[in-house]
């Protein structure tokens, strides 16, 4: 890449995350884009420097895109997630937004693009051969890898794959760093939020067995999900990052014979986002947005390694 700072455009905005790890690794982020008007309306308030458009990007005019160096996209993983609960035919479709990254790449030629998406992106999709050889075709390399945010110091279990595309004879190396875990008590107020006793008549009795495991486990302190295995059996100890922040309320804490759900403000520390990093009032709005995200952290140390690698 060039001396100057890199000039990104970020695809499937969302929150922000990726481009607020442009932001943070010196980047000038000049543009973008998502469908869903109130992601674009969060994103434009953090991002207030950059042209936002609001549209189904794989109908996109890519005429209208700022030229750029680095392109940033985040395609709809619901259709490759095993999180995605029940079947839902809808999430079948939203696999094919990934094509729109290569449209825009073909477009723009940008100097180098990054994808971020579920594992099972590369594992499950039948179709991401095809989309390799896509790119290939646009004589990118690629350089797949699977990161885990708690290793560059997010306070969360979140595993991602990470497809980093540059214009080069061979795939590139990124060197990454490896920085201590942090654990979930560093964000976790027990001063604060709205507690509930745990024993009360609407507390199911999964959630009560969940709380037995876990204090069989970790004492009177510790995290627990609402739904899902390993952890969502046996809780989590607060020494530990939390696990995968997820886009409805996942985590709860319990202190003695009280408990009560992560909030957004918690669970806006848990994905690495910054305190001033404005969020909607609807908490469950906020959830959404963030279980969505790239954490910031992660994207900034990928933009980072990128940008020594070139």
């Amino acid at each position: 890449m060039n001396a100057a700072p890199p000039i990104v455009a970020d695809m499937f905005a969302g929150l922000g995350g990726f481009s607020e790890g442009a932001r943070q690794a010196g980047c000038s982020v000049v543009w973008a884009a998502n469908h869903w008007p109130p992601a674009v309306d969060m994103h434009a308030r953090n991002h207030p420097e950059a042209l936002h458009l609001c549209q189904d990007l794989e109908q996109a005019d890519w005429r209208g895109v700022p030229r750029h160096d680095l392109l940033l996209g985040s395609p709809a993983c619901q259709g490759h997630s095993p999180a995605r609960g029940k079947e839902k035919p809808h999430h079948d479709a939203q696999r094919s937004t990934a094509w729109a990254m290569v449209s825009a790449v073909e477009y723009h030629r940008p100097a180098a693009f990054v994808v971020e998406n579920v594992r099972q992106f590369a594992t499950k999709w039948v179709l991401y051969r095809a989309w390799c050889e896509a790119m290939h075709a646009l004589g990118y390399a690629l350089s797949p890898m699977v990161l885990n945010a708690a290793d560059v110091g997010v306070p969360q279990e979140r595993k991602r794959l990470f497809v980093v595309g540059t214009q080069s004879k061979h795939p590139i190396t990124l060197r990454m760093p490896h920085r201590d875990h942090v654990p979930a008590s560093s964000f976790i107020d027990f001063e604060g939020g709205s507690w509930s006793p745990i024993v009360c008549p609407r507390r199911k009795p999964a959630t009560l067995a969940r709380v037995k495991a876990g204090r069989a486990r970790f004492g009177e302190r510790f995290v627990m999900p609402y739904y899902g295995n390993g952890s969502g059996r046996t809780g989590r100890c607060l020494s530990r990052p939390i696990g995968t922040v997820t886009t409805v309320d996942r985590w709860a804490v319990v202190d003695g014979e009280r408990m009560r759900m992560l909030s957004a403000a918690e669970n806006r520390a848990a994905m690495g986002f910054p305190d001033s990093y404005h969020l909607p009032t609807a908490h469950k709005l906020a959830v959404h947005m963030l279980g969505n995200a790239v954490c910031p952290p992660q994207a900034r140390e990928v933009i980072k390694a990128l940008m020594e690698a070139m």
